[in-house]
């Protein structure tokens, strides 16, 4: 880890932090330390780091906002590398190209405040651009793969390469990058013009609703499970009498039940004894399987 500290200091690579809890790197508020967060410059820096990485067989994870994301309560003995410097934004009418590191949410108001559809449901999504697009992050009935062109990406061997929206195997909550080592570092969007009253009239009542269903005074990082097909996982989860249900720090939120909240300093053990408690008396009950929207990350196998 000092060789790739000195690395990063002699060639002016980034920025780095040494352990670094992630109770600051996730939305959840929890788990253990991370040994070294990185922060590149640029995509050119990146490769560099990450080529040291492989040669020192280093362990590392790219990081977003971390809000989707739970960490375990261990040590990563790794480096986290976050895109946060990779921001860069330009924007042609409705054609949008954005960097990785670019706030997701802030893209969002912004293009629907100018009169543009086509994000206006990714105002409360706490992502940035490239963990949006690795999860087709979305929200009623509407997904970043039924607006996104295509993607810059490094590829397994740090090429920079790029791929359309057809060949990105997009689906409900998935996307090619979840099966391949690819590291996200562009999208392109392209939004039609429409009335900017009309559109900012459903951002502001979706943010209504979102504050009047959803438990935002807590930490927590969303909707904790996909909804299976012609149902909501909220209700089944509900309706196994699980909504308001405790344990330790964590709670399965009494205001919307596919939410997990960090409610009274919760670890993340606390966090994920309640997800599978859900997913097993929903499974129990309904004989429906829950599949969970977020990442467990540094957990033992």
């Amino acid at each position: 880890m000092n060789d790739l500290i000195k690395l990063i200091d002699t060639k002016k690579l980034g920025t780095y932090k040494e352990n670094v809890s992630f109770k600051i790197l996730t939305s959840y508020k929890t788990g253990g330390v991370a040994r070294l967060v990185v922060y590149p410059f640029a995509v050119n820096d990146l490769i560099t780091i990450l080529k040291f990485i492989k040669k020192k067989k280093l362990k590392y994870k790219v990081f977003g906002n971390g809000s989707n994301i739970l960490a375990s309560d261990q040590t990563f003995d790794g480096v986290i590398i976050k895109l946060s410097n990779l921001n860069a934004i330009n924007i042609d009418e409705g054609n949008v190209e954005v960097e990785a590191g670019y706030n997701f949410a802030v893209l969002s108001n912004m293009m629907s405040k100018k009169g543009y559809w086509g994000l206006e449901f990714g105002g409360g999504i706490p992502a940035n651009v490239g963990g949006a697009v690795y999860m087709n992050a979305g929200a009623y009935l509407q997904a970043v793969s039924d607006v996104l062109v295509k993607v810059d990406f490094l590829d397994s061997d740090y090429n920079i390469k790029t791929l359309g929206v057809k060949d990105l195997n997009y689906s409900y909550r998935h996307s090619i990058f979840m099966e391949k080592d690819w590291i996200i570092l562009k999208a392109y969007f392209k939004l039609k013009k429409g009335e900017k009253e009309e559109i900012m009239d459903l951002v502001c009542d979706r943010k209504q609703r979102r504050m009047a269903s959803q438990p935002l005074e807590y930490p927590s990082a969303g909707s904790v499970f996909r909804n299976p097909e012609g149902m909501y996982a909220g209700k089944l989860i509900e309706d196994c009498n699980l909504k308001g249900y405790n344990y330790g720090g964590a709670e399965i939120s009494s205001k919307h039940a596919n939410f997990i909240i960090n409610k009274d300093g919760a670890t993340s053990s606390d966090i994920l004894y309640l997800m599978n408690l859900a997913k097993d008396k929903v499974k129990e009950k309904y004989g429906v399987e829950l599949y969970r929207e977020q990442e467990l990350f540094n957990w033992e196998k």
